[in-house]
C-alpha cells in the first residue's frame, strides 16, 4: 500500500471499531471494540502481560483485569507462567481469538483495496480526511 491507502486505511480501522462499538449497544457476540482492541494488541505483541496492556492502552490495572478476565473467560486469550519469573503471566491470543483479528483485517483491507481502486488519490484523500474529521467529531461526543 502507498502512503494514501495506508492512512485511509488506519482511518477506516478506527471507523470500523468505532462501528463495532456501536452495534447493538456496543456488543457483537460478547466482544465489545476494547476487547478487540486488547486482543489485537496481544496478537502483535506476543507474550506480552497485563501491565503491559494497561500500559498500552492507560487503563487502570482493574479495569484491564475485567477485560483480561472477560478475554481468558471467553477463550480468546490465555496466560502462560513465565518460566524466568513465576510471579509473570504472558498473554497469549487463542486461535479464536486470532480468527477474529484476523476476518476483521480482511474485512479493512478488502474494503480499503475496492475503495483505493474506486477513487482517485485526490478523492481518497478528500474521503480519508472526511473520516478522520467524522472520527475526531464522534470522540468528542
Amino acid at each position: 500500500m502507498d502512503q494514501d491507502q495506508r492512512e485511509f486505511y488506519n482511518v477506516f480501522t478506527d471507523l470500523q471499531c468505532f462501528i463495532l462499538a456501536n452495534m447493538q449497544k456496543g456488543d457483537i457476540n460478547g466482544v465489545t471494540a476494547t476487547h478487540y482492541n486488547i486482543i489485537e494488541y496481544v496478537y502483535r505483541h506476543d507474550k506480552c502481560t497485563g501491565k503491559q496492556v494497561a500500559k498500552a492502552f492507560s487503563i487502570s490495572p482493574p479495569a484491564i483485569s475485567r477485560q483480561l478476565k472477560f478475554l481468558l473467560g471467553n477463550g480468546l486469550i490465555e496466560q502462560e507462567q513465565s518460566l524466568a519469573d513465576r510471579r509473570v503471566f504472558h498473554l497469549i491470543v487463542t486461535d479464536k481469538g486470532r480468527f477474529i483479528v484476523d476476518n476483521s483485517e480482511n474485512f479493512r483491507e478488502t474494503v480499503a483495496q475496492k475503495v483505493s481502486k474506486t477513487l482517485t488519490k485526490t478523492e481518497l484523500k478528500s474521503l480519508t480526511s472526511l473520516l478522520a474529521k467524522i472520527m475526531h467529531n464522534m470522540d468528542e461526543h
